[in-house]
């Protein structure tokens, strides 16, 4: 796929939440046996319940953190929340999912009331089983950050949706 077309580079989860990398490992997010593909419009109630997340991976001893992210919030025209943390799960060993790991915080449905958000999910390779500590807060989370300080690097899956209030109308096309 060619640089500009690149799906999180066309709806700016490259630039606004992550740097650049290289998709390493299949990561599938499926809501109510729909999956997460990248631009994919979901409503609020479609996306209540915790999603089924799978990872895969060849090596049984390696681990991954998942995160989710909004950072359109609390309103894509000043999101000055950037980023809220929806979700948090470390621990979770190669070619399983998200169940089978730990979860830090505990998955908060999106509910935007302005605009289309994105949410993103974001997955990167742990060096090992490591304790990390839930942040003291929701908002102005850092996914970057939180890669630095807990020596993550560079993600390895990432894939995002859109998401409006289930009576809103209009707003930005990502696809």
């Amino acid at each position: 796929m060619a640089r500009g077309r690149d799906p999180l580079i066309v709806g700016r989860v490259i630039g606004d939440v992550l740097d650049p990398f290289t998709r390493s490992i299949t990561l599938r997010v499926t809501y109510n046996n729909t999956d997460v593909t990248n631009g994919r419009d979901l409503r609020i109630a479609h996306v209540a319940n915790q999603p089924r997340v799978e990872i895969g991976g060849d090596d049984l001893r390696t681990f991954y953190t998942l995160v989710m992210v909004d950072p359109d919030a609390p309103s894509p025209s000043d999101p000055n929340l950037r980023e809220y943390l929806h979700w948090l799960v470390t621990d979770i060993p190669a070619t399983t999912g998200s169940s089978f790991g730990r979860e830090i915080v505990c998955y908060e449905n999106p509910r935007p009331w302005m605009g289309i958000h994105r949410f993103v999910f974001v997955l990167f390779s742990q060096l090992g089983r490591q304790t990390v500590y839930a942040p003291g807060w929701r908002q102005n989370f850092s996914t970057r950050d939180f890669a630095e300080l807990y020596n993550l690097g560079s993600p390895v899956a990432a894939v995002f949706f859109n998401c409006q209030r289930d009576n809103g109308t209009g707003g930005r096309r990502m696809l």
